[in-house]
């Protein structure tokens, strides 16, 4: 007789189970939660229009987890998103990274479900053993994470809405004009979520030399552009964080005859020092620091630099005709017919166009959407003069933002209705720490924005919900559930 307590068959690796099957656990995890919550917000109109309970502007990352959030929490919410179906965020668009930097096993915007990790997503279809293999998350992979998260967390959202101007009012809403193809869309709102990336609160930074030259010698990092008009032209790349390593490789890929990275830094920093940053105790504490502390941890950070990712790194040192200048901070660009003569401290360059890998900045004065209220808004300069040797200009216009994420009137009064606009993007960072914009930490932050707008629904309407409880009659009880005792019984005793 076969002993049954041995095996001479090697074990095989778990099949991948397929996203269908995902999907029912999924919604199995949630039935078993009891989510999402029943919608509770009594419905309103103003003007005879229908209100909505949120608008969320913005469909990336931050956007989906933000309106999950407040699905779970039985809150309606709608999101609006100027780009095409599927193509909400940078992923597919302006990024141009390989991989994600991010270690693969963060649960990103999973709100606690492990069903909704991006593990569980990739395991479906390909399997343990792949999983294990991978290094870091393809970019493009990561996109498709997220139209999957759209899908199966019913994310309502309204592609190629385009918003022209927010306008708070004191009459408990906020009014949203957009573009859309039908045309002109007037949304009300009692609370809106700014999901806007990066950049959200402002535009892309370039040094002030750029306004001086014409712009077909020049791009942002960040901009849509086709790299293969580099093929056989001479490129200069300004920077050395990450964004510089992406479009320095992507030029270098699309034939570019030449890449020269021009960085002011003497050396690239080495160690990533938002990284060592990142535990629960920063997460969940940092709202409630000093301000001292909130602009001295970041202030650090930034003086610090982050690294580029190794990966994007030795993508670019790879290409023989990519050249690492340390120390080169730009003194001057001249054009000279259809070159681009550069001066820095270190040499002199003739190039053909310059790509500036130099970040983002808040400046409303950029948006055009926020031109109502961007006089009105409390920034962290109008709060907290730093000390000595931590300016930072960055800090200093970053919005200085309310518990629920909210803005803050300068002068009280003078913009009714601006708190109910809730900036839930990277500048949020200075006040609430990095978890409205970046994968670590993105579950924690929808968390807090979500709960704290429920807080703020139910405090709103909380005389309606008194009177719904006063009217609430369902019983629990019939009264055939008992015998009254007689008044002989209770004398016999």
């Amino acid at each position: 007789m076969q002993d049954q307590t041995t095996s001479t068959s090697s074990p095989q690796p778990d099949a991948p189970i397929g996203l269908a099957a995902l999907e029912a656990r999924l919604r199995q995890d949630l039935h078993w939660l009891d989510l999402p919550a029943r919608p509770w917000v009594p419905a309103r109109e103003v003007d005879g229009e229908p209100v909505l309970e949120v608008a969320v502007i913005g469909g990336g990352m931050a956007g989906l987890a933000a309106s999950a959030m407040l699905r779970q929490l039985g809150i309606r919410a709608r999101v609006f998103d100027q780009a095409p179906e599927g193509f909400e965020g940078p992923w597919a668009t302006t990024a141009r990274m390989e991989t994600l930097r991010s270690p693969k096993q963060l649960t990103g915007p999973a709100l606690g479900l492990p069903a909704l990790t991006f593990r569980a997503w990739f395991e479906a279809q390909f399997g343990l053993d792949a999983w294990e293999a991978l290094d870091k998350i393809p970019r493009l992979q990561w996109m498709d994470y997220l139209r999957w998260y759209r899908k199966v967390m019913q994310i309502d959202i309204a592609n190629a809405h385009r918003v022209e101007q927010l306008l708070p009012r004191a009459d408990g809403v906020v009014e949203v004009r957009m573009t859309s193809p039908q045309g002109p869309v007037r949304v009300l709102a009692r609370r809106v979520v700014l999901a806007t990336g990066r950049d959200g609160l402002g535009g892309a930074y370039v040094p002030e030399f750029a306004a001086a030259l014409p712009r077909r010698f020049w791009a942002h990092s960040s901009d849509a552009m086709d790299y293969g008009m580099l093929r056989g032209r001479r490129v200069g790349v300004i920077g050395a964080g990450a964004s510089a390593m992406d479009s320095a490789a992507t030029a270098l890929e699309a034939g570019a005859t030449s890449v020269e990275l021009l960085v002011r830094r003497a050396d690239l920093p080495r160690i990533n020092k938002s990284k060592g940053s990142g535990n629960p105790g920063l997460t969940h504490g940092h709202y409630d620091l000093p301000d001292a502390w909130k602009w001295r941890l970041r202030n650090y950070i930034n003086r610090e630099q982050v690294p580029p990712p190794r990966g994007s790194t030795l993508r670019v040192s790879r290409h023989p005709n990519a050249r690492f200048h340390l120390g080169s901070p730009i003194q001057q660009v001249q054009v000279d017919g259809d070159v681009l003569r550069v001066a820095t401290a270190s040499a002199q360059f003739e190039l053909d166009f310059l790509i500036f890998s130099t970040g983002f900045r808040v400046d409303f004065g950029l948006r055009p959407e926020f031109g109502v209220i961007a006089p009105h808004i409390r920034l962290w300069g109008d709060r907290f003069q730093p000390p000595a040797g931590q300016e930072d200009e960055e800090l200093r216009t970053s919005p200085d933002l309310g518990p629920v994420f909210e803005f803050q009137e300068k002068a009280p009064g003078a913009c009714p209705g601006l708190s109910r606009i809730h900036c839930f993007c990277y500048p949020a960072a200075l006040s609430h720490g990095t978890i409205s914009g970046d994968i670590p930490a993105i579950s924690d932050g929808a968390r807090r924005l979500g709960q704290g707008i429920a807080s703020l629904l139910y405090r709103e309407d909380v005389e309606l919900h008194f009177a719904a409880l006063q009217a609430y009659a369902e019983p629990e009880l019939y009264g055939d559930e008992w015998t009254p005792a007689t008044a002989a019984a209770r004398q016999d005793r």
